[in-house]
């Protein structure tokens, strides 16, 4: 079954030039994958910044909703486009596996092998 592709970025400064490049990056590797493209998500400002990003709880519901009538694959340019912080993007990778989805990049890195281990994660 084809996967659906949920192209996610986040942008905490004014300039849209290398975001633009990012998302377009996107595209055209979810396009050579034959993946279908559900939307473009884009937390901006200090919402790019927090661990509780609006636009990326936004996409992780359209995940929930799709994830059991086919792959749902949260697709980003790079690791450090979820956080540079290597706990909070392992928390999100999380939250997405929770969902039913995996994340993977333009790079071709992905954590879907992992998918068991991040949702039985445990913090304590």
């Amino acid at each position: 079954m084809t996967p659906l592709a949920l192209i996610y970025d986040r942008n905490a400064t004014r300039s849209h030039a290398i975001l633009d490049m990012r998302l377009e990056g996107c595209r055209n590797y979810a396009r050579r994958h034959g993946w279908q493209i559900a939307d473009e998500w884009v937390d901006r400002g200090d919402d790019a910044l927090s661990p509780e990003r609006p636009r990326l709880m936004a996409l992780l519901e359209i995940m929930r909703t799709q994830a059991p009538r086919r792959p749902v694959v949260c697709l980003v340019h790079t690791w450090d486009r979820l956080a540079r912080d290597g706990d909070l993007r392992l928390a999100l990778q999380q939250r997405v596996a929770e969902v039913g989805g995996y994340v993977a990049t333009t790079f071709d890195e992905s954590d879907e092998r992992s998918h068991a281990a991040l949702v039985n994660r445990s913090d304590g």
